[in-house]
């Protein structure tokens, strides 16, 4: 029996900007779109391309004794490689040089020059390779906040986790599992803060996790060439099934005073719902003042004001995303001229 209900992501194929933004932007669900031109860079970047353009320039990494990666419990090691000696760690599955053990794994974000203050942009981080890769202009250059280079190792798993902005995801080089699930989902999936408390989403631990198979799966596999878009807030959990390299671009789709100002990383809540939940926090510490039947009647009470102001919104939101889903789109079966 099935753990969870699974649904492929879709997939679109030669997909312009007018298309994008007419047809596919405002369902606010995921999408690989193929066969759109994403330049030089699926035939040159191989490992020894990358190692000779990025050369001795200094990375700050991830590695890990075990391929799933828990950003909660820190099950790894922050290091720092030259980036030529980096790509060839990731690249092979036993090192003769490790930090370690010999097979541990190996993961880049990239990181702006200055990592406190500034966002990657992989045409200040690596104008050489930036050179090579071609982002179809999907959003206007106002809104653009970063473009992350992603390097992984063959097995490498990251932990299930939400952006605050919407972002495509190029896949250059390998393949990797995106296994997705919605924001309306929030509730099954054991949230601390962005990040999901459950690290094996393929076996779970269902005593602890029980809610877990409520949640709807969306699943892909990204090949070279492929951009798959992640609407802000979709959960995404990610699987190298080779050794792979990739682009992720962030823009902002909400006006620019919605985002925290000093947030290179864009994984910060947009700051109206950073107060909410910093006065949700009021709120319940205030009604531990009261006995604990109370608490409880008057925490159920709450509940119901949030799901009339929110959740009701939300549905009828869906209702007409139903309604919209009846106009075709344009699929691998029905490409757009």
């Amino acid at each position: 029996m099935e753990l969870q209900e699974k649904i492929e992501v879709p997939i679109f194929t030669n997909v312009d900007k007018e298309v994008f933004l007419r047809d596919i932007y405002p369902q606010r669900s995921p999408v690989v779109l193929r066969g759109i031109n994403l330049g030089p860079c699926l035939e040159k970047w191989t490992a020894n391309y990358l190692c000779e353009k990025g050369g001795n320039k200094e990375v700050k990494i991830h590695v890990s004794t075990v391929p799933k990666m828990d950003f909660l419990h820190k099950n790894f090691a922050y290091k720092t490689l030259p980036f030529r000696e980096f790509v060839k760690r990731a690249s092979e599955k036993i090192h003769s040089e490790f930090f370690l053990c010999e097979d541990e794994s190996y993961y880049l974000r990239s990181l702006g020059e200055d990592v406190r203050k500034e966002p990657a942009d992989l045409s200040k981080q690596f104008p050489d390779l930036a050179a090579d890769f071609h982002l179809p202009e999907f959003f206007a250059p106002d809104q653009f906040f970063s473009s992350v280079f992603r390097i992984s190792s063959c097995g490498l798993q990251l932990w299930t986790h939400y952006d605050v902005m919407d972002n495509l995801l190029a896949q250059v080089s390998g393949t990797k599992r995106v296994v997705l699930y919605s924001p309306q989902d929030a509730l099954h999936l054991y949230l601390s803060g962005d990040k999901s408390e459950v690290l094996d989403i393929d076996s779970p631990d269902l005593k602890q996790f029980p809610e877990f198979v409520k949640a709807k799966r969306f699943e892909c596999v990204l090949e070279p060439g492929d951009l798959l878009f992640i609407p802000a807030l979709w959960f995404h959990n990610t699987l190298a099934l080779q050794f792979g390299v990739g682009v992720n671009v962030f823009w902002r789709h909400l006006l620019a005073d919605s985002y925290d100002k000093k947030d290179p990383y864009g994984n910060k809540d947009p700051v109206a719902a950073t107060r909410a939940l910093q006065a949700l926090e009021r709120v319940l510490h205030t009604l531990d003042e009261l006995p604990a039947d109370y608490r409880d009647f008057y925490g159920r009470r709450m509940i119901q004001r949030i799901q009339k102001r929110t959740y009701c919104n939300n549905q009828s939101r869906t209702i007409r995303q139903q309604d919209s889903d009846s106009t075709p789109l344009c699929s691998e079966t029905s490409k757009p001229g």
